[in-house]
This record gives C-alpha cells, structure tokens and sequence, in this order.
C-alpha cells in the first residue's frame, strides 16, 4: 500500500485542509402557500484532511457561482481553508478560473494587495 500524502499526515487546524466534492441530485420538498413543490438540489461536501470531520452545504445547481457561494459560507462558518482539493469537476475549474480572475482585477489595487499580503491568501 503506497504511504499517504503528506496533508493528510501533517497536524494542522480543523478545515484548514479540504477536499469539496458534489453529491446529488436529491428531491426535496418546499413548501410554500397550498401544497409542495419539489425541487432539485444537491450537496456541496467540504472533508477535513486531518479529522475527516464533514460539512455539508445544499446548493441549488452545479454551477460555479453556486459552488463559489457555498465556499463563501464554508469560509464563513468554518475558517479560511489553506488548501482546497477537488476531483477537477467542470465547475471546480469554472469557478478556479472565476476566483484566479477576480484576483488579478483586485491585485491591481494597493490597499487589496496588502491584505492579501497581510492575509497569507495563496
């Protein structure tokens, strides 16, 4: 058996490094006024390396902006992750593409360059 990779045998913070993958499609029921509707949705699942603790965020599609708003609350709720691993789904290079190109627009500006700087954000 081939030894396992090294951020998953270094000590580090929980969440700090993460594996995301989607899940689904699943059914749910919504209810609003007379009756149910249901609707289609699926997970977005965040796996600590270190503890192999899970977080489940529902998304309503697997578009990168939805993939995007789920990290935003992942970030909110759980801490800014060092490192992100994905199995290279569509919309994981969609949204790579989508963050790398928000970065660049923003690191034309000093103030943001410095808190990036100041953040330690890769």
């Amino acid at each position: 058996m081939a030894d396992l990779p090294r951020p998953r045998v270094q000590s580090s913070r929980v969440f700090s490094r993460v594996e995301t993958d989607n899940a689904g499609p699943f059914l749910i029921e919504h209810y609003r006024g007379r009756g149910t509707q249901r609707m289609k949705c699926y997970f977005c699942i965040f796996v600590c390396f270190t503890t192999k603790a899970v977080y489940i965020e529902i998304v309503g599609d697997l578009t990168s902006e939805a993939f995007i708003e789920a990290l935003k609350r992942f970030i909110g709720r759980r801490g800014k992750p060092a490192e992100i691993y994905s199995d290279c789904g569509t919309n994981f290079i969609a949204a790579d593409k989508e963050l790398k190109r928000i970065v660049a627009s923003l690191r034309k500006d000093e103030p943001v360059n410095k808190f990036f700087a100041d953040e330690n954000i890769r």
